[in-house]
């Protein structure tokens, strides 16, 4: 009796691919961790072991390009809990915003001394594949950047533009304190010119690499962001999340768009990611810079958050982000955007904060003692099914904008699409099946969602990490195996 040539089987699929606008009717057979073949009518005899996926869908492992882990809770505890939710939303990559200072490990310092904690701290704890962004805070950590591209394999860094005069959760007099830089330090736009010069000297450095090595911005305005607080928390007509988006004005977010673009282009940075853009006034920022700087490549982002929650969610304070979720008419231009194909990708901005954090029993009901942030990446590709499907979006584009975009950006090269020679990470995907989302049947930490009650017309009912099933009928599977990605990959 021969030995069968491949490790697994997946039988009756209907395969999703980021390119064309067909799915095909398939089946994918997996060795080593990677597709092997993908071809109808495959024989059960040539594998180890067979999964029959009954005519459901077959996506490509989503890339979550926006998560965070040990925000509000130790990175070693995240890294277990948040992972087995990605896990649950059919995510395979998880890319993680980390910087030194208060929360994460509140600690300073060079990376070079930071880095090696954080990778110590995440190692055999994810159960998907895991990398992370990082944000270099002062002078020392843009010298660095060659070291951290080079050495740990980090292709992709972030500026918090807002934080020149607020923390993550409102307006601050202690920035220094609040970021544990030194007192000759500033947090301002000239810091982030010089960021953009030392990353461009870096890429230079390593050409081969350099159309991966990528500058993410979180566009709000500090000084408009400061000014409109003062003013909402006056108006007394204005409440919960409308009065927070009111506090952090949508052309605060455009104006932030416009000084990142013009900077991009003095420093001669050509790679440029603009973070959950939220508003209809960022999103035509955004590409009013993409006409004026043409030779920019200006990427947009947006949250799952953003495209389905809007100020008069029930979620209320639970709800409160950064950028804040807005009025209907920013959820429905957004949307236009996405199917226009002007935004490049969807990702969750997962940030597991637990109730307890989130807003303290003395403050319910209280917009402006909330912490920021909430969770959501077990919700990322099934909501964007259910709601995209209504609008005519097609699974090919959902492929494109969860998996093979930010993979691409990112620089995941084995990532993203359903093809020989790709890692065989595997979302299946019914998306027949109605259901209604509930915090306590998530395995995050976090112990509630601004989603809940929401009713999903898909679900992903099985999840494969390099051929590994990981998660199936609620349930994550075995011990963690997500390997860190050292970025660009192969």
């Amino acid at each position: 009796m021969s030995t069968p040539e491949f490790d697994l089987l997946l039988k009756n699929v209907r395969v999703v691919r980021p390119h064309g606008n067909v799915v095909h009717d398939a089946d994918i057979a997996v060795k080593d961790g990677k597709v092997a073949k993908i071809a109808p009518g495959l024989g059960v005899q040539r594998a180890k072991a067979v999964y029959d996926g009954k005519g459901r869908l077959a996506f490509p492992g989503v890339v979550d390009a926006h998560m965070h882990s040990g925000i509000y809770s130790p990175l070693e505890e995240d890294a277990v809990s948040e992972s087995k939710a990605a896990a649950m939303g059919g995510v395979t990559s998880s890319l993680n915003y980390f910087r030194t200072g208060q929360y994460y490990l509140n600690k300073g310092g060079p990376y070079a001394k930071f880095f090696p904690e954080v990778l110590k701290l995440a190692k055999n704890r994810f159960h998907v594949d895991y990398g992370f962004h990082l944000a270099p805070m002062d002078r020392k950590h843009i010298e660095e950047l060659p070291m951290l591209i080079d050495k740990h394999g980090v292709a992709s860094f972030k500026i918090f533009m807002f934080y020149g005069s607020h923390g993550l959760h409102g307006a601050s007099d202690s920035q220094r304190q609040f970021l544990m830089i030194g007192d000759d330090e500033r947090y301002d736009v000239a810091h982030f010119e010089f960021i953009m010069r030392g990353l461009q000297a870096a890429r230079e450095r390593f050409p081969e690499r350099a159309h991966q090595i990528s500058l993410s911005l979180h566009c709000e305005t500090a000084e408009i962001m400061t000014a409109y607080t003062k003013l909402v928390e006056k108006d007394k007509s204005l409440k919960g999340l409308a009065a927070y988006s009111a506090s952090r004005p949508q052309h605060s977010e455009g104006l932030a768009v416009f000084t990142a673009a013009y900077l991009a282009n003095e420093t001669a940075l050509p790679n440029i990611n603009l973070l959950h853009l939220s508003s209809r006034k960022a999103v035509q920022a955004a590409m009013m810079m993409s006409e004026v700087f043409p030779h920019i490549d200006f990427k947009r982002e947006v949250t799952i958050g953003h495209l389905v929650l809007d100020v008069n969610s029930k979620a209320a304070e639970l709800a409160k982000v950064n950028p804040p979720i807005r009025p209907r008419e920013d959820v429905e231009f957004l949307w236009e955007a996405l199917l226009a194909g002007e935004l490049d990708w969807v990702v969750s901005d997962h940030a597991c904060c637990r109730h307890e954090t989130k807003v303290p029993k003395r403050y319910f009901g209280n917009i402006w003692m909330a912490k920021s942030g909430f969770g959501g990446t077990e919700y990322l590709l099934p909501a964007l099914v259910s709601e995209g499907t209504k609008r005519g979006m097609g699974y090919n584009h959902m492929a494109r904008v969860l998996s093979w975009n930010p993979a691409q950006r990112y620089g995941l090269n084995r990532k993203g699409d359903l093809a020989e020679g790709f890692d065989a990470d595997i979302a299946i995907v019914d998306p027949a099946k109605t259901w209604t989302i509930a915090a306590k049947d998530s395995p995050s930490t976090q112990g509630y969602t601004p989603f809940e009650g929401l009713e999903m017309s898909a679900r992903v009912d099985a999840t494969f990490l390099r051929g590994h099933k990981v998660y199936e009928d609620c349930q994550v599977l075995g011990k963690p195996r997500g390997q860190y990605l050292h970025r660009p990959t192969a």
